[in-house]
């Protein structure tokens, strides 16, 4: 005998509290809903991981994104929300390039572990020896005694080599720190940095990219003293010591980030957080910043612009910020921050994969769909000078024409 629609739902649910299932009432569909059950929604696939790695500007968005800036001219560059680690746009984000004093960021990241957070220690000859021609300086001089604070003072503020040359000889040695520095970035993903000059003083072989340095500006920030150094914009520096550290007299410097200073007719960008600038005459201009609003922290990597002059690295910086702001929840990802997961040993039961991201929009420029592993992408969301002893700020003089060392930073 042929049941009726009504029956058979009730035969149903009868069947399966028999079983012992749980089953939730729900009111019989009428209509064009009876006809027509609308289907769950298509999981997208999650971006392909060869994207960042393709040449041209890399962007997914979504109806209602916002437009790239136009008038960009730097050789590469990547916007990043820090807290997830997800890429939101990028410009041949692994090209490699000489990082100029944007290399500190991956040196602090390395030492400031491996170092006391406090302390003194007394400047040697040997330690300032090797400083390279035409470095930009704090000012340190051998027989002082400097307390730690001061000497990380000196490398986020003024790019100072000299501090960099002491602080690494403290580490282990200049060669020692290298290799703790290339290690540190490999551990982070980070595989296009070569590091050969911990200060980024311009070296043969010496290159990181928009990609690697992001990295190591968000696990940089992660380091509460590596955030502080980062985003002061002026201090004090000793200009002579006493045995125990303590200054005779003091010379003021200031952060070289213009986006924290606004110096030169720059501008503060509202919100920034540091992280780091460079300059050499290889190099260009290079920029890392991180700002933060409305609760989210955006990270931008500059490098190299082709025009503008010596300010247009902050200007394309402040223009990606603002895209980076406008754009959120309008487009996804074209990659990640985070490291590929480690393989798992034998034996070791893999964490459990999590949903993709949601549904994406087509990517523009040379890229295709991008894809990070969806259990990669899943913790994402959980992740979070020696000339000028008096002076009270540094000069700044126009870009030198030479062709090696990082000269006055930016």
């Amino acid at each position: 005998m042929a049941l009726s629609p009504s029956a058979r739902r009730l035969l149903a649910r009868a069947t399966a509290l028999a079983a012992g299932a749980s089953v939730v009432l729900m009111p019989p569909l009428t209509g064009a809903a009876a006809r027509a059950e609308p289907a769950p929604p298509r999981a997208e696939a999650p971006p392909d991981p060869a994207l960042l790695h393709r040449p041209g500007v890399q962007v997914r968005p979504r109806p209602g994104a916002p437009a790239l800036p136009d008038d960009l001219s730097a050789l590469s560059w990547l916007v990043a929300d820090s807290g997830s680690g997800e890429v939101l746009a990028a410009h041949n984000a692994h090209l490699g390039l000489p990082p100029a004093s944007t290399m500190k960021t991956l040196f602090a990241l390395t030492a400031l572990p491996h170092l006391p957070r406090g302390g003194t220690h007394t400047v040697t000859d040997a330690e300032l020896a090797d400083v390279g021609e035409g470095s930009s300086l704090v000012g340190l001089d051998a027989g002082l005694t400097y307390r730690i604070p001061d000497l990380w003072r000196g490398v986020f503020l003024s790019s100072g080599n000299d501090a960099v040359h002491v602080l690494a000889s403290m580490n282990g040695g200049w060669t020692q720190t290298a290799a703790q520095m290339q290690a540190r970035a490999r551990a982070l993903g980070a595989t296009d940095t070569h590091v050969v000059s911990p200060d980024g003083y311009d070296a043969d072989g010496q290159v990181s990219s928009a990609y690697d340095l992001a990295v190591f500006g968000r696990a940089g920030l992660a380091d509460p003293d590596f955030a502080r150094y980062a985003a002061l914009t002026d201090a004090q520096f000793p200009g002579d010591t006493d045995a125990e550290g303590r200054p005779a007299w003091t010379y003021g410097i200031e952060n070289t980030n213009r986006l924290l200073t606004g110096e030169d007719g720059v501008g503060v960008y509202p919100g920034v957080v540091g992280v780091k600038n460079g300059y050499t005459s290889e190099a260009g201009y290079t920029l890392v910043t991180a700002a933060r609003r409305d609760g989210r922290t955006l990270l931008v990597t500059v490098m190299n612009p082709q025009q503008g002059g010596a300010f247009a690295v902050y200007e394309e910086t402040r223009a990606l910020l603002d895209w980076g702001f406008a754009a959120a929840g309008r487009v996804e990802p074209v990659g990640s921050l985070l490291p590929p997961p480690r393989p798992q040993r034998a034996g070791t039961p893999a964490p459990p994969a999590a949903p993709p991201p949601p549904a994406s929009a087509a990517g523009t420029g040379t890229g295709t769909a991008y894809a990070w592993p969806a259990g990669l992408l899943a913790g994402t969301g959980a992740a979070a000078a020696a000339w000028h002893h008096l002076r009270r700020r540094r000069p700044r003089p126009a870009p030198p024409s030479r062709t090696a060392g990082p000269g006055p930073t930016p």
